[in-house]
């Protein structure tokens, strides 16, 4: 393998910057739908079901985003194996598609049941993409392109999640000048979540498989059968089946501790920012207006710092290596972590210490798009790679109602403490799952600067 370089972009031809563009836009689109959810789900089901108050709809939010997230683990475990068996390509069509269609869906919902069932299928939509998309981009760019392109795969994630800022300030626009109705506004953001459907219009007759795919199947390499067939080639053979385990508990570390640990900052920030505001005898009425904005603030610049926390990781797997990067980010994501619940008290904090945050949680994940096709075969690539990113949705689904009982629970019922303390410390209690990748990485292959497997 050639040298990796940091000056990727230079060595693409026209084709291979359309397939790094065309994977791109499949996984920002991805992120977009992600966040569009999170800012439209509370109008949503306060205006699907009976219930007003706020506990009640946060409880139904935090339903339906498990929900969400089953069906994210189940759709890139099923397409992560179909993938190699009809093609990257084919496949990553097929979840663009799914994931646009049943998220327009939504603007249709009249009930919490099918708003639901739009969410599992759209997560089933978005849960294959991730896969597809590496596997796509890591078999089709040269050698020594392949960890910065991947790197900045992710990094554009971060454009997707603030672009849904965006959206929402659009719509929001338009409500007030009256162009749609005011309840209407969350409908409005899943429609927008459908453009992505006009991806595969334009691009799917253009998109070719990679070459490693097309001589794998050329040569009969490719798994026959079930769908589980895929899986039983990876766990029947000792170097891949490490390699599973080892992708699955690193990658799985970060999944759990962005959905069920760094996610807790958002209901801490509700509670502090009040504290901070009643504290300076602010009006009621515009203790509210103001929190939303501090949250709106802190969200935009975490974003930043997640995105620059990306783009070091990127460079740090190509001139330190993965397993050092690794190391440095999970470190960094413990201690950032465990500060930030400890002492985050007002939007001044916020405005510095999420952006700290998100550059070791949010910033390892462009780790896993360099390193997790690195540790299979192209015959099983898209199986292993999906298999090790969305095994951990499935932990944090879990992981968010264990975080919760252990709020309300052991330091709430058990030891008393007050809200939000019982949430900083449930919280914080939860970081050991960054403690599991540290142990994890001694046993991890390292890739830097060499081949894809075969």
């Amino acid at each position: 393998m050639a040298k990796e370089s940091t000056h990727w972009a230079r060595q693409l031809s026209p084709y291979q910057w359309f397939v790094f563009l065309i994977a791109s836009a499949a996984w920002f689109f991805d992120c977009l739908d992600q966040r569009l959810f999170s800012l439209a789900r509370v109008d949503a089901l306060a205006d699907l079901t009976q219930y007003t108050t706020g506990a009640d709809v946060q409880a139904l939010g935090k339903q339906v985003t498990a929900v969400f997230l089953i069906g994210w683990g189940i759709g890139g475990l099923v397409f992560g194996a179909l993938g190699d068996r009809y093609g990257r390509a084919k496949m990553l069509t097929v979840t663009v598609l799914i994931y646009s269609i049943c998220t327009g869906f939504s603007y249709f919902s009249v009930t919490y049941w099918d708003f639901a069932i739009a969410r599992f299928l759209t997560g089933v939509g978005v849960g294959g993409v991730f896969g597809l998309a590496v596997a796509l981009i890591a078999e089709s760019l040269p050698d020594s392109a392949r960890s910065g392109a991947l790197g900045w795969l992710q990094i554009l994630s971060t454009v997707g999640n603030l672009s849904a800022g965006v959206v929402l300030t659009v719509i929001s626009a338009l409500a007030m000048r009256g162009v749609i109705e005011a309840q209407d506004i969350w409908r409005w953001m899943f429609l927008v979540g459908a453009v992505p459907a006009l991806l595969v219009v334009l691009t799917m007759k253009y998109l070719r498989e990679p070459e490693p795919w097309l001589r794998a199947k050329a040569e009969g390499r490719l798994p026959k059968g079930s769908i589980l067939t895929p899986y039983r080639d990876l766990v029947r053979e000792p170097r891949w089946r490490k390699n599973l385990i080892v992708g699955a508990l690193i990658s799985s570390a970060g999944v759990i501790g962005l959905w069920a640990i760094v996610e807790y900052a958002i209901d801490i920030q509700s509670k502090v920012f009040r504290i901070h505001f009643e504290a300076q005898n602010m009006p009621a009425d515009q203790i509210q207006p103001a929190i939303n904005q501090a949250k709106s603030y802190a969200y935009t610049l975490q974003m930043i710092g997640a995105a620059v926390g990306m783009w070091f990781m990127t460079k740090a797997c190509i001139l330190l290596g993965r397993k050092p990067a690794f190391a440095i980010w999970y470190a960094g994501s413990l201690a950032a972590t465990l500060y930030v619940f400890r002492y985050l008290n007002t939007p001044t904090d916020a405005y510095w210490m999420m952006p700290l945050m998100w550059f070791f949680s949010l910033g390892v994940f462009a780790g896993f798009a360099i390193y997790l096709p690195e540790l299979f075969p192209s015959r099983v690539r898209s199986t292993g790679t999906s298999f090790c990113y969305n095994l951990g949705r499935f932990a944090a689904a879990g992981g968010s109602f264990f975080s919760a009982a252990l709020a309300t629970r052991i330091f709430g019922d058990y030891y008393g403490f007050e809200s939000p303390l019982r949430e900083r410390y449930a919280a914080m209690a939860m970081c050991v799952v960054f403690v599991l990748a540290l142990a994890t990485l001694p046993f991890a292959p390292e890739t830097k600067d060499k081949p894809l497997p075969e």
